[in-house]
């Protein structure tokens, strides 16, 4: 029963009934649509609104513009520390050269420091041994002015023998010279000459001769003897001891 009430009500056989015109869907929408924009421009303005009464936007652009200016400023100092680096790179590297290069001078001048030792110890024996040229007061004739012997790790004698002619404007002395050494071969006593015999030899004012001689095995070298013949004249000796 009461369905049909309902149903009479909303029916046109309804005691009261208004017609009115409906306004169309698009007009509709578009009412819709303008409540909602004006809606969100409102709520816009409220946000803008309260940012700027809070100073939220001014404190972020401030922040923003001081950022970028220590920002600038740390790329200008990355900048200076960068040229700051090559530079002492460079610096480091120019140091390592200059150290490299007076590694290889002082090398250098020690090498020639020795090479320099060498050669005065060389001129000095040559100073001492050519000091015996010098002809004595009243000399004469051809003369063995100066023997030496060196024995080299017991198994060779170094051996040199300085001959000249006192006489000024003497005539060419051809002559041979004989080397005998002497020492001790297990227990007994031991002698020898030089393998090829007596060295011939020519000279006007002075010669020098030398070489080196092989000890046996077991043999202790005690003297050496050097004696300049002409022919079967033996003309000068000199003996020393080792």
């Amino acid at each position: 029963m009461r369905l049909r009430l309902l149903v009479r009500r909303l029916t046109v056989s309804a005691p009261r009934m208004a017609v009115r015109s409906a306004m169309p869907w698009p007009l509709r929408w578009l009412a819709l649509a303008v409540v909602f924009g004006f809606c969100a421009a409102l709520a816009l303005w409220a946000f803008e609104f309260g940012k700027d009464i809070a100073g939220l936007e001014r404190g972020t652009k401030a922040e923003l513009q001081q950022a970028r200016a220590e920002l600038a400023a740390l790329q200008v100092e990355l900048v200076t520390v960068e040229t700051a680096r090559d530079q002492a790179q460079s610096v480091a590297n120019t140091v390592d050269t200059l150290l490299i290069t007076e590694k290889v001078a002082q090398e250098t001048l020690l090498a020639q420091n020795k090479k320099l030792e060498a050669e005065n110890r060389s001129l000095r024996d040559d100073l001492g041994f050519f000091e015996k040229l010098i002809p004595t007061s009243g000399g004469g004739g051809i003369a063995i002015r100066g023997l030496q012997a060196e024995v080299h790790n017991g198994r060779e004698i170094k051996w040199q023998v300085l001959v000249i002619q006192a006489n000024k404007n003497a005539p060419e002395f051809k002559g041979q010279l004989e080397l005998s050494f002497s020492g001790v071969l297990n227990g007994k006593p031991w002698l020898a000459t030089l393998p090829g015999g007596a060295q011939a030899f020519k000279l006007k004012q002075y010669g020098r001769m030398e070489g080196v001689f092989a000890l046996p095995t077991q043999v202790v070298a005690r003297s050496l003897s050097a004696k300049v013949l002409e022919g079967s004249v033996v003309k000068s000796v000199q003996s020393i001891k080792l």
